[in-house]
Parts: structure tokens; sequence; C-alpha cells
């Protein structure tokens, strides 16, 4: 969980922590727990039998390395007056990943969302409710700052492709080029970034994605579309010394592979392949 940001909620005056990344949020059990007792709630919460039943389920559904053999174990037990599991013994001996033991600055019990509503669910419904609420205005809100900063990248980058286009008009278009000839250039060099940074032509991207609507460029992230925009300047200072469009390729899918390992910390998913 070393990769997940923390963020915070109140519910009914409680700050609750969550840890989240774009693919899963994980909300502190115990500062749910602190509202109502400690942490011994979600001892006795974990006790209970329609509790394990629900935990081994979801694991069962998301956690390909779950042990069910263990999970069937405590469910025998449960509801004996001498079974008592906790939080790290239930990951230890199942490999749960739904639950998280954490230590140190961002220490407590955190549970995947589906897991900390249904627990909210036996603290007190209303709290449930409320906590449910002020999730979703959350990831609402993060939402329209990630779309926002989307588009101001991406308004980035169509201002440096002007940039790029008028490199193209002066140094590649002859002077007695076709308006139609001209539209192909632009479209050729367009195809030289595409190349170097997505590693396909928009034509390509087209034939690989049939039911998408827009260009390869739409569906970029912002990390890729901050790297386009990059890419764009150089390509048009490129085309003033009279680089050649194979030579520039090159080069630009070198910078594209540099600076994406940069800005992604080596993520391979977004990193783009050498030509």
């Amino acid at each position: 969980m070393s990769n997940f940001k923390k963020l915070s909620i109140e519910v009914q005056g409680t700050k609750v922590s969550i840890l989240s990344t774009n693919e899963s949020d994980f909300i502190c059990l115990t500062d749910m727990a602190k509202k109502f007792s400690g942490d011994d709630l979600i001892y006795s919460w974990m006790r209970n039998r329609n509790t394990l039943e629900f935990l081994g389920i979801w694991e069962q559904i998301h956690n390909p390395n779950f042990k069910g053999g263990e999970f069937e174990t405590f469910k025998k037990e449960a509801g004996l007056n001498s079974f008592h599991l906790t939080p790290r013994k239930w990951i230890n001996s199942t490999h749960a990943i739904g639950i998280q033991s954490r230590a140190g600055k961002n220490g407590g019990t955190y549970g995947h969302k589906d897991i900390a509503f249904e627990f909210g669910s036996w603290l007190n419904p209303t709290f449930k409710l409320y906590l449910i609420k002020e999730f979703q205005r959350l990831k609402e809100d993060e939402g329209r700052r990630v779309s926002q900063e989307w588009n101001f990248k991406r308004t980035l980058s169509k201002l440096n492709y002007r940039i790029h286009t008028d490199a193209i008009k002066t140094h590649i278009i002859p002077k007695i080029i076709s308006h139609e000839q001209s539209h192909f250039v632009y479209a050729n060099e367009a195809d030289v970034l595409n190349t170097a940074l997505f590693g396909k032509t928009a034509r390509e991207w087209r034939e690989a994605h049939p039911d998408l609507e827009g260009n390869i460029r739409d569906y970029a992230n912002v990390i890729q579309l901050v790297v386009l925009a990059n890419l764009e300047a150089m390509n048009a200072e490129f085309i003033r010394m009279g680089i050649s469009q194979s030579e520039r390729l090159k080069k630009l899918n070198e910078i594209a592979i540099i600076q994406l390992k940069s800005l992604t910390n080596d993520n391979a998913s977004l990193v783009a392949d050498p030509i």
C-alpha cells in the first residue's frame, strides 16, 4: 500500500482517513470505531459469523490467492465463546487483501470501501449513510479536479500543436502545394508524434478501436498529454533544424521513453516502446 495517497472525510463530526489509488480505496475502520468506542468494536464485528461470511465471499471474488481452507476453519469456530479474530490474524492466515493492518504514521485497520460500508452498517445505519454520502462527495470532487487537469493539459497540447504545424508550414510544405496536399503533410507529421509516443498511427489506433469515438489523443492520460506537448515543441525545433523525418521520429521516441519513465516511476503501462 506504499503508493496510496492519504485523504480524509468528516462523518458526523468524526474524521475518517482514506488511503486511495486509481484502482481502490481503503477506509480507516479504526477511525470509524472511535466514534462509538474503539478498536474492540472491530474485533467484535469480526467474530460475527455473518461478517466472516461476507469477508470470505469478498475475498473469493477479488483475491485469487485467498486461502479458502483457513476461511472455512474460522467459519466453523465463529460463535464459540473461545473464538477470537483480529485483522492481522485474518490477513496472515488467509492472505486476505480486503483488510489492511498498518503501523506507523498511517497506522490502524483499513478496509476496502465495500468492507468499510458493511462495517458502517454494523456500527450504525445512519452513520453508514453519512459515510457513503461523504465518500461519494470526495470522489466526485476528485473526479472534477482530474477532469479539469486533463482539459488543461489537452489545451496545452493543442497550443503546442499550433507551434508544431507552423513549423511544418514554414519548413516542409512547398509554396505551390495544394490545400488537400497540405492536410496530408500535417496528418503525416501528426503521426510522427503519435508513433513516437503511442507506438501507432492515428489510422492504426482507429482500426484497433472501431467502437470508440474521437482519436488516439482523446484517450491519452494526463501524463501522456504532458509528454505530447513537450514532443510537439521539440519536433517543431527539429523541423527548423532540418532534421529528417526518420531521424526526428527516433529522437522523439527516445525522449518520450525517458520522460514517461521519469513521470511514471517506470510504470510500464504508460511507457512507449522503442522503435
